[in-house]
């Protein structure tokens, strides 16, 4: 499938045809990623940010804490 880079306002853009935003599973608003690699432009969708709510419910409770050895002290640390 082909396109056109279009002038918008100050910058140039580009049109995604829905079909093509259906098979990225990308939508309106959605936030993605721009990188250019070995000339190609590439986007993906952005990493979703979770909140330390979200990371909380995930948390099965299987950390065990523990020490470890950091070696002998040096410097001004002691």
């Amino acid at each position: 499938m082909y396109t056109t880079i279009q002038k918008w306002g100050n910058s140039q853009g580009i049109r995604l045809p829905k079909v093509i935003l259906e098979m990225a599973n990308l939508s309106e608003n959605d936030t993605v990623e721009l990188k250019v690699e070995n000339g190609n432009v590439i986007i993906a969708p952005a990493k979703k940010h979770i909140s330390l709510k979200e990371r909380i419910a995930e948390y099965e409770g299987d950390y065990q804490a523990h020490e470890w050895d950091t070696g002998s002290s040096v410097g001004k640390e002691v």
